[in-house]
């Protein structure tokens, strides 16, 4: 169970995003479902994914942007035979050449050179900034936007079903399901657009569901709905009905019973662990730099290490740096 202040909650929760939603709206949700207003979230989905978003409560939020979350899985539906303004079925049909001649053969052909160390230019309806406005504002004020390539890695690119389908216009098209692995800052939508032009085709995303980001997988993750029917049955009446103070969050100012991964647990996983003796407990708490040699010889050039006091409570990101131990973020007692 995660630790608990009469601040609110501490640790980390895997959501199963429902689509519709953006990341914003799940953590306004979880803010009244938590009774908190320290919510945060790590690794954006667009509103029409599904899937796996890592949510911080209480003082986990400071872990979020230190979290290793850089490898990611995603299964993915692809439509070869029309392109549409954003890459994905929420922007409006620009091309519709059909995909009637493709077989499976030549699909898994295109998607080899889409695969490993490449050069990807993001999809322009996307939060990329160019001259600091996001592209998705310049492209839906009318403005033609050109995105450099940037470099990603795509480490798997497997095809599942390949499907014929007629699109609601009448459009030949294919539908093919895929697995992702990918590095952060890879857009799914981008390789359904370049998987199309490689075929001559067109293509883009009309599903997208992340399963993995990071050590978080699918299956360690709740959906929003259910969180939110334990927190009124936990405040009070029958479930559906019963409200704490702002309409969701238990009365006691705690989670729902639905057991966070608490602070301790999440840095474990996370990142290497250091057990500190009672002197440098003190000390790190403290802001104190140590010396780089007190830290073990295996954990020097590991990067952040999660550094936890004789009591078991985390109470520190540290890190090498030259001769010190530079404390990233420290996790005061409450």
């Amino acid at each position: 169970m995660s630790r608990r202040s009469a601040k609110g909650p501490d640790g980390l929760v895997v959501i199963d995003k429902p689509a519709g939603h953006t990341s914003h709206d799940v953590v306004a949700r979880l803010r009244g479902i938590a009774r908190t207003r320290r919510v945060g979230h790590a690794g954006t989905l667009d509103p029409m994914a599904t899937g796996v978003l890592v949510i911080g409560l209480g003082r986990a939020t400071r872990l979020l942007g230190h979290l290793a979350l850089t490898d990611k899985e995603y299964l993915g539906t692809i439509r070869l035979g029309q392109e549409t303004v954003t890459d994905d079925a929420e922007g409006a049909i620009t091309a519709g050449r059909g995909a009637g001649t493709i077989d499976r053969a030549a699909v898994e052909a295109a998607v080899v050179p889409l695969t490993g160390d490449i050069m990807q230019v993001p999809a322009r309806v996307s939060a990329v900034k160019v001259e600091g406005k996001r592209a998705h504002r310049r492209v839906r004020e009318g403005e033609e936007v050109e995105l450099p390539a940037r470099p990603v890695t795509v480490s798997r690119f497997t095809v599942h079903d390949v499907g014929p389908a007629r699109a609601d216009d009448g459009t030949s098209v294919l539908d093919v399901t895929v697995t992702v692995g990918c590095s952060s800052g890879t857009y799914i939508r981008a390789l359904a657009r370049d998987l199309g032009a490689a075929l001559g085709t067109g293509g883009h995303l009309t599903a997208l569901r992340r399963t993995r980001v990071g050590p978080y997988r699918i299956e360690d993750a709740t959906e929003l709905e259910h969180l939110a029917e334990r927190a009124r049955t936990r405040s009070g009446g029958p479930a559906g009905t019963g409200k704490g103070e702002d309409g969701e969050g238990g009365g006691d100012g705690s989670l729902p019973a639905f057991a966070p991964m608490s602070l301790e647990e999440a840095a474990a996983a996370a990142f290497p662990r250091w057990d500190l003796d009672a002197r440098r407990t003190r000390l790190i708490a403290n802001g104190v730099r140590l010396d780089a040699e007190e830290l073990p010889g295996a954990l020097r050039s590991a990067g952040p290490v999660a550094a936890f006091g004789v009591d078991g409570r985390l109470v520190a990101l540290v890190e090498a740096e030259g001769r010190h131990i530079r404390v990233r973020v420290g996790f005061p007692e409450p």
